[in-house]
């Protein structure tokens, strides 16, 4: 038994959003949303074996955030053998393999979706990566501790900082998020591959490698690939253009799936999966409800905005503060003088920057 049996179902997840979905975002939404599931932003299996510290620093994650899962991509199965054992390690409850990035970076590669090409280098990636669990369970020391050793410094770095590993070695679940093509619609014959492995969930985005994040995306197929999926033992997710809660219950509905992946909507709004068991209850009638749609206050953005900078500076090189500015903008909307306010928090440098833009609107009456 592992945690996608005993999940909620419909499973409303955070999607792993490249460049987005890091700790401390991950860690914001954990607190005020509590999605039933967190993914995080996918990572470079190479990279970790070079011991890149920005792909090691991807796998850090805090306890609220669980049921975690760690995503990475690649395109030798030897390195996916070799980091699963090391997501076994550090205590994720699942791994899930991005077979969906459209990136040309990563897809030119044999990479992402540019597996969706490949079922055969996909289906050994699936079988490697289990096997590499199973040589955690049954004991083995980490073999890629001695490939670098900046892996085996950063591990240690993480038992003194009391991140210890598991103290019981039970097989994680695999998972695959992928697309529903490379330049044409394949669905039937992709997901038939994925499930020969069987896979514990395999999370669909409705567009094709080639359509990047344009268009709209195809729920038909997504219901394909649920009613192929039905009875397989293997959850399916859809993923795609929910921009609410009633568009999730929505969609859950037309398309029989086993949940929803939200992205773009979470940006700026953690507290947008709050009201999920709103939408279970809601399901559960003949008759489709509408669940109350009540956005955070002003109040609540900004003091979210300031909490997630002051996270962002604790735990990260002030050199890479300018990643927070785009989550900064993100929360500012929909209140006199956001826009203003975006204009000025698109060139902050550090919290007390931060903190000074914010204090007016946040003494402001009004914004409670």
């Amino acid at each position: 038994m592992h945690f996608w049996n005993n999940i909620s179902k419909p499973i409303i997840a955070l999607s792993p959003m490249d460049g987005v979905t890091d700790p401390c975002f991950r860690r914001i939404v954990a607190t005020h949303g509590k999605p039933d599931l967190i993914v995080t932003e996918f990572t470079s299996v190479e990279g970790i074996l070079h011991g890149a510290e920005s792909e090691l620093g991807g796998l850090v994650f805090d306890e609220i955030e669980r049921p975690i899962v760690a995503q990475i991509y690649g395109s030798n199965p030897e390195s996916f053998f070799l980091i699963a054992q090391l997501v076994c390690e550090l205590g994720f409850d699942g791994l899930d393999i991005n077979m969906g990035c459209p990136a040309k970076a990563v897809s030119s590669k044999g990479c992402g979706a540019g597996l969706i090409a490949d079922p055969p280098r996909a289906k050994a990636i699936l079988q490697a990566a289990r096997q590499g669990i199973d040589a955690w369970v049954a004991g083995g020391a980490l073999p890629m501790v001695d490939l670098h050793p900046k892996i085996g410094e950063w591990l240690t770095r993480r038992k003194e900082v009391g991140q210890l590993p598991p103290s019981e070695r039970r097989p994680l679940p695999v998972s695959v998020k992928t697309r529903i093509g490379v330049n044409r619609v394949v669905i039937q014959e992709w997901v038939s591959h994925l499930l020969e492995e069987k896979p514990a969930a395999i999370s669909i985005h409705g567009r094709t490698l080639h359509q990047g994040y344009r268009g709209a995306a195809d729920w038909k197929a997504i219901a394909e690939a649920a009613s192929i999926a039905r009875g397989s033992g293997t959850l399916i997710l859809g993923n795609g253009d929910i921009r609410s809660l009633n568009e999730a219950a929505q969609r859950i509905r037309e398309s029989g799936v086993d949940g929803v992946l939200i992205g773009r909507a979470a940006l700026g709004n953690p507290w947008i999966f709050r009201k999920k068991s709103l939408l279970r209850e809601a399901l559960s009638h003949h008759e489709p409800e509408l669940i109350p749609d009540e956005p955070a206050s002003p109040l609540e953005r900004l003091e979210a905005a300031l909490e997630h900078a002051r996270l962002f500076q604790e735990s990260r090189p002030l050199s890479r503060f300018a990643e927070m500015r785009k989550h900064l903008g993100w929360y500012c909307k929909g209140f006199p003088g956001a826009s203003q306010l975006r204009e000025k928090l698109v060139r902050v440098r550090n919290v007390d920057e931060v903190e000074a833009l914010l204090a007016p609107f946040l003494s402001e009456v009004s914004y409670r």
